[in-house]
């Protein structure tokens, strides 16, 4: 009898996740079908006014990220970099001797 209960509370628990694993599914296929709906509904509407049909798009500004990274900055803190400055001496260079003057 113990047996019994053993191999039914596994396929309980096998139903269950496979129920769960089911729910799963069928919700991100609704989110994918309702954002399917809303882009051809906004085409549909560009069509129909003349416009233009434009992706959606996430515009991502490299630079700024570029510059956030190098900097160290935490996003939200503008001007504020958490890298510490180290004061250095500057010497100029003046004598360059590997370059040769071109002929136009």
């Amino acid at each position: 009898m113990n047996h019994f209960f053993k191999v039914l509370a596994s396929w309980v628990f096998r139903l269950s996740l496979l129920a769960a694993a089911l729910i799963f599914l069928a919700g991100l296929l609704f989110a994918a079908a309702v954002l399917l709906v809303l882009w051809l509904l906004r085409a549909l509407w560009a069509k129909l006014t003349g416009q233009p049909v434009q992706p959606w798009v996430f515009k991502m500004h490299r630079s700024d990220l570029w510059q956030r990274a190098y900097r160290g900055s935490v996003p939200g803190a503008r001007g504020q970099s958490s890298v510490d400055v180290i004061d250095a001496e500057v010497t100029e260079i003046t004598n360059v001797t590997d370059v040769t003057k071109k002929h136009p």
